[in-house]
């Protein structure tokens, strides 16, 4: 409980607004390079997720990709970037790994997205003279957006927590302070740096959660909240009544 309160005492120490890498840097930091990973990603992977989706073709080559890259070491990737790329481009390469490991659960849910929508709904679409085009981006699309958003939404959990390595290469990031901690054994440094990470995890993953909500359709929800009525009446109906 010392190591706690030690480490919340550090997170809001004045003396985290100075020195080499001030704390509200090294979160901006931290985001930053989350964004910029996510932003990357999802401009590579939402476009081919959707043609894979509205097409059906290359749908195993993306599983096949997207179980590989999610079996990559993060440390390792990082590692080998900078060292291919070279030190003084470790901005770039600690970047490139981001995205790359952001890509697989964009992918995953901007196909599954569009897989996702009734194929009833497709026809009726082509029916009154949609075009190819038309259908994925007034229908396939629109419909996919919940599972998009929870694709999103995992990637930028991954790599929120991914970004930590950055601290291994160069004095960016929340993972500085981790790194810094392990060299000189400050264990509340350690545990406040890692607790800031938590925060952001979860705070994110609260931002995506409403965004989710928010852009599934009314007529999902109720559908959604239909299904789930009889197996709340069942698991009811099952309980043991109070003796």
């Amino acid at each position: 409980m010392n190591l706690f309160s030690d480490a919340i005492a550090w997170i809001f120490s004045p003396a985290r607004l100075e020195g080499s890498l001030p704390l509200p840097e090294a979160v901006w930091t931290h985001l930053a390079f989350t964004f910029a990973a996510v932003v990357v990603a999802a401009l590579i992977a939402i476009p081919a997720g959707w043609l894979i989706g509205h097409t059906g073709r290359g749908r195993e080559i993306a599983v096949a990709l997207s179980g590989a890259a999610r079996a990559v070491p993060s440390f390792g990737l990082v590692l080998l970037l900078v060292l291919l790329l070279g030190v003084t481009h470790k901005v770039a390469a600690s970047t490139t790994a981001f995205v790359l490991l952001a890509i697989p659960p964009i992918l995953a849910g901007a196909y599954a997205g569009v897989e996702a929508v009734s194929p009833r709904v497709v026809d009726g679409a082509r029916s009154v003279g949609m075009t190819p085009w038309q259908v994925l981006r007034k229908v396939e699309a629109p419909l996919g957006l919940p599972l998009l958003i929870g694709g999103l939404r995992s990637a930028t959990l991954q790599v929120v927590a991914t970004v930590t390595l950055a601290g291994y290469v160069g004095n960016w990031g929340l993972g500085f302070y981790i790194v810094q901690g392990i060299q000189i054994r400050d264990f509340s440094q350690i545990l406040g740096a890692a607790l800031l990470i938590v925060v952001l995890a979860v705070v994110l993953d609260a931002v995506f959660a409403v965004l989710e909500r928010v852009v599934t359709p009314r007529g999902v929800r109720a559908g959604r909240s239909r299904d789930d009525a009889p197996r709340r009446r069942r698991r009811t109906a099952a309980a043991p009544s109070p003796s």
